[in-house]
């Protein structure tokens, strides 16, 4: 009995780590090309800049998560590649390159660290 309530906390607490997001979770979604994958670790709220669109402030997840669908869709954005990362206390920044079928893009992502777990609050584009 011992041995089933030892095995079902190490489950649920390995499940429970899992689901942590760290700067590396948000990389691997972004080199992953899917752009649901990185709406994952969007926080509430987000400002979203695109090419040629005005800057959308305080979007919500899910419509920030379909304009960027339609930006992913409409660049064909394949891979990520990873210039920079810093962080700053609670805060995050990481810069890179988006390559695309169309075209390759800059992108600039600021993240915040809430209860261990970073979650993206503005995501810019150029």
């Amino acid at each position: 009995m011992k041995k089933l309530f030892l095995l079902f906390g190490l489950f649920f607490g390995l499940t429970a780590a899992t689901n942590d997001y760290s700067s590396e979770d948000i990389i691997v979604a972004l080199k992953s090309g899917s752009a649901s994958e990185v709406a994952l670790h969007f926080d509430n709220m987000i400002d979203l800049t695109l090419p040629e669109k005005e800057e959308m402030k305080n979007m919500g997840k899910n419509q920030a998560t379909i304009a960027l669908k339609s930006f992913y869709e409409e660049v064909g954005v394949k891979t990520f590649h990873l210039t920079s990362q810093r962080e700053a206390g609670s805060m995050m920044y990481i810069t890179g390159k988006l390559q695309g079928k169309i075209k390759n893009c800059n992108i600039t992502i600021i993240l915040k660290n809430s209860n261990s777990k970073f979650y993206i609050t503005s995501l810019r584009v150029s």
